[in-house]
């Protein structure tokens, strides 16, 4: 009896351990390397929320990443898909697990818990810290670490807190380190703050040190505060196929025009719109498109003033402007919006198709956000709307309402939103829909237009 138990305990036990060992087979991955993903004719990315990486702009998806990535799937002769990760731990696993295909990402490559999971592939970016400090004379802008004794440095709690800390370590004290352990201050709000004289200096990392003088001509951004550190992109051990082919395309392809229009794009280009003046106060003028703002302005429910200072601020009355994201034209629209508004093909620059087009278009944000039951108040929106596309407003407005704000009041309630919208605790929200956005050109935006409009009703008669 004793021995038929001890048999039947042992079977159930090798039962089980089949059981166990079946449930891990199914749930590991099949591996899709180059030859699968031809085969289905998708490459699925994996990245993280950014202003270097991936975000939606416009409605249009953006990033510097996502380009480059983009630009991969279609050598490949294959459409793309994106799915977002929390983290780069989250980006990992999702990789492991079969959820994507390759990070699109600058992944570090001396993280030893990945060393073995993980095939490292593509541009490999050097990346370190830099102290952002506004541009000034000779001798006023430290150029060395040593320089930063006696200086006043704000950063947010980590990595780069935790390096300045420990270069003040290293050079006996000194260096006055404040923590902004503020949730709705980010990394480039300070960066912002720095460019608006509010604060002398923070750290960042250099890819977004560089990203963000294109917006703030005035950083001087090249003291360097940490060591470099390799990153790039990664695809897992079983596909070596798919990491060759990265490697390939990199090597064939950084030194050709649309890489390097990539990099350009939003490392490179000014995204600042020079401004003029009144064409002729005298004369009530405020452009040479003044007859195309009177005659469509009425389609969008606006005063054509309004039009008018949306245009100066979009393209200081150019109609051949090209933005740093593609948008053309008097009204700057982006080739997908223009066309869905009516545009014909090749008619970007036509100064009468692009207020034709913008006006339709804000005449469907208008109903899009009728919510919104002040006319009024429906004017800021919309106008954050046209700049920043109509996804991240609503991610706004929900944000505000789950906080207590008025999401039906642009100013002083769902603005503060916009802004927050760069920040990862407010992005990650499961009200938001869109993700990463840096709020602080849709915020200034609309202030500016609301008070350009008021100068114009001051100066020029209706």
């Amino acid at each position: 009896m004793r021995h038929a138990l001890l048999i039947a305990i042992a079977a159930a036990a090798l039962l089980a351990a089949a059981g166990c060992q079946g449930k891990r087979k199914a749930s590991a991955p099949a591996a899709r390397d180059l030859e699968q993903i031809r085969d289905s004719g998708r490459l699925t990315v994996l990245t993280l929320y950014g202003s270097t990486s991936y975000f939606l702009y416009r409605g249009e998806p953006m990033g510097y990443q996502y380009e480059l990535a983009q630009q991969f799937a279609q050598s490949l002769g294959v459409e793309m898909d994106v799915e977002v990760a929390a983290d780069t731990d989250e980006l990992v696993r999702m990789l492991l697990a079969g959820e994507g295909d390759l990070i699109a990402f600058n992944l570090p490559v001396n993280n030893l818990r990945w060393e073995d999971s993980l095939a490292y592939c593509g541009e490999e970016a050097i990346t370190h810290q830099v102290v952002v400090q506004r541009s000034a004379p000779k001798g006023q802008v430290a150029t060395d670490v040593t320089q930063l004794v006696g200086r006043d440095i704000y950063a947010k709690p980590g990595k780069h807190l935790e390096r300045l800390a420990h270069l003040d370590r290293e050079l006996g004290g000194g260096i006055r380190i404040h923590a902004v352990d503020n949730d709705s201050t980010t990394e480039e709000d300070l960066i912002t703050q720095v460019a608006q004289g509010r604060i002398p200096c923070t750290v960042a990392d250099n890819d977004v040190a560089q990203l963000n003088r294109t917006y703030y001509p005035n950083l001087d951004i090249r003291l360097a505060v940490s060591f470099d550190q390799r990153a790039s992109w990664a695809v897992r051990k079983d596909c070596p196929q798919l990491a060759a082919a990265a490697d390939a395309w990199h090597r064939a392809n950084a030194a050709r025009p649309a890489y390097r229009e990539a990099a350009r794009r939003y490392f490179g280009r000014s995204k600042v719109v020079s401004h003029g003046t009144i064409l002729s106060e005298s004369e009530g003028r405020i452009s040479l498109y003044d007859d195309l703002f009177r005659k469509y302005a009425p389609q969008a429910g606006w005063d054509w003033r309004l039009l008018a200072a949306l245009a100066y601020t979009e393209s200081n009355f150019n109609p051949d402007a090209v933005s740093w994201a593609g948008a053309r034209g008097l009204m700057q629209l982006m080739p997908r919006t223009a066309k869905a508004m009516g545009m014909p093909d090749g008619m970007e620059a036509d100064p009468e198709e692009s207020v034709k087009a913008a006006t339709r278009y804000i005449a469907q944000l208008n109903r899009s956000l009728r919510a919104v039951d002040d006319e009024d108040e429906r004017t800021s929106f919309v106008l954050a709307a046209y700049n920043a596309g109509l996804g991240h407003v609503y991610d706004a407005m929900a944000l505000a309402e789950k906080h207590g704000f008025d999401p039906h009041v642009w100013h002083g309630n769902v603005e503060r939103f916009i802004l927050l919208k760069s920040n990862k605790e407010y992005y990650t929200d499961p009200v938001c829909r869109n993700g990463y956005f840096r709020g602080t050109e849709t915020f200034n935006f609309v202030r500016d237009i609301r008070a350009r409009h008021a100068y114009y009703v001051r100066k020029i008669k209706q």
